[in-house]
């Protein structure tokens, strides 16, 4: 199996796709917004919320099941696999995505894991039959 991804290496991918994001959500809320009306930054719309949401787990379930790689993992050169080495289908890419939320809710322990694995395996990889590796 080829080496795991090191955190500075999926923190510089998750900062590049965040970026991305940004953009991609800008987009999609001048879609919605109109319908449901001016959104109150300090309290925002529960349906536009759960909006956003969407919009974030489609952009990062979409590239995990289609070639593995976000725009941000192409750029530090990662790709996302299952634990056997084949592609991620969208069960697993789902289920990443809500591992990476309690990972994230954990005060960000379960991406700070892949410091202390021997695998390089963050607590989204594990639960989801995933890893992240170092392409050429």
């Amino acid at each position: 199996m080829p080496p795991g991804a090191s955190l500075a290496r999926r923190l510089g991918a998750l900062l590049y796709d965040a970026l991305l994001l940004f953009g991609v959500l800008f987009a999609a809320n001048l879609l919605l917004v109109p319908f449901i009306g001016s959104a109150d930054p300090s309290r925002p719309h529960p349906l536009l919320t759960l909006y956003d949401l969407s919009v974030v787990y489609l952009f990062y379930a979409w590239f995990w099941v289609h070639g593995g790689q976000t725009l941000g993992m192409k750029t530090w050169k990662l790709r996302l696999i299952a634990d056997d080495g084949r592609p991620v289908g969208w069960g697993r890419a789902t289920l990443r995505f809500l591992a990476a939320g309690v990972s994230l809710a954990a005060f960000g322990l379960g991406w700070l894991w892949v410091l202390l694995d021997r695998d390089c395996l963050a607590w989204h990889d594990r639960l989801s039959g995933t890893r992240v590796i170092r392409t050429s």
